[in-house]
C-alpha cells in the first residue's frame, strides 16, 4: 500500500483523484499545493483550500516554487518525501495541456524515489463528468474563458444539465469536456470523502479581459449526518 500526498488544485480532478487513489488501496497522508509566488490562484484560491482541508480532515502543505522549477519541485518533493514519509503522488492530470510535458512532474518525482499516480490519466471527458455526478461531488465553476463562457457560469453547481451544455459546446467548438486547456476551472464543496460539507454564504464575480472569476465569501463548514 503507498502512502500518498495529493497533489491539490481544489478542483474537480485532484478531488476526484484523491478518491479514485483511496479506492485503489492508497493511504492518503496529506494535500499538497505547489505555489509560484507569482501565481494569483483566482480559479483556485488558497484560503477556500484551508477548508477543503478541513473538511477532508487531511493536513495541507502550501510549498513554494520558483525558477529553477525543475530543481525547485524536485526539493519541494524531497521535503514532503522526508518530513512526511509518502512515496507516491497522486495528481488529477487528465492528459495533455497544451506547451506543457506530460511526463514532467512524473521525472521530478522519479528524481526523488517517490511514483506518480494518475488515476484519471486519459480517461473520457465524459466519463469522469458522469463520474462526479454519480458519485454526488459537489462541484462549482469558480472561473470561465471566452469565447467558450459567459459569467453566468460562475458559482453554477455541476448537474446533469450542465454536463448536457458543456457537451453541446464541445460539438460545436471542440471544447475540451474537462477544461484541461484552461476553458474553465472548478471548486469542490462537498464530495464522497468529505467528513464535513463547505458552504457559501455570498460570492461576487470579477471580469478581466477573457476571464471571469468568482470571488467566495463567508465561508463555513457543515457536518454532514447519515
Amino acid at each position: 500500500m503507498s502512502t500518498a500526498a495529493v497533489s491539490w488544485t481544489g478542483g474537480k480532478d485532484s478531488a476526484l483523484a484523491l478518491y479514485d487513489a483511496e479506492m485503489l488501496g492508497c493511504r492518503i497522508d496529506c494535500l499538497v499545493t505547489f505555489a509560484s509566488r507569482q501565481g494569483r490562484f483566482l480559479a483556485h484560491p488558497l484560503g477556500f483550500m484551508v477548508f477543503q482541508a478541513q473538511a477532508l480532515g487531511l493536513p495541507h502543505y502550501v510549498i513554494d516554487v520558483e525558477e529553477p522549477f525543475d530543481r525547485s519541485y524536485e526539493d519541494a518533493i524531497s521535503s514532503l518525501k522526508k518530513r512526511r514519509g509518502i512515496d507516491a503522488l497522486v495528481t488529477g492530470d487528465v492528459g495533455e495541456v497544451a506547451d506543457h510535458d506530460p511526463n514532467w512532474i512524473v521525472d521530478r518525482s522519479a528524481r526523488c524515489g517517490i511514483d506518480v499516480l494518475r488515476p484519471l490519466w486519459r480517461r473520457g471527458g465524459l466519463e469522469l463528468l458522469n463520474r462526479l455526478l454519480l458519485l454526488k461531488f459537489k462541484v462549482i465553476f469558480s472561473c470561465v474563458r471566452k469565447p467558450w463562457f459567459t459569467d453566468e457560469w460562475l458559482g453554477l453547481e455541476f448537474s446533469p444539465s450542465s454536463v448536457k451544455r458543456l457537451s453541446e459546446i464541445n460539438k460545436r467548438t471542440g471544447l475540451d469536456l474537462c477544461g484541461e486547456q484552461g476553458e474553465y476551472h472548478t471548486l469542490v464543496l462537498d464530495g464522497p470523502q468529505f467528513r464535513k460539507s463547505i458552504q457559501v454564504g455570498s460570492y461576487s464575480k470579477h471580469v478581466e479581459n477573457s476571464l471571469a472569476y468568482v470571488s467566495l465569501q463567508n465561508l463555513r463548514l457543515r457536518e454532514k449526518h447519515g
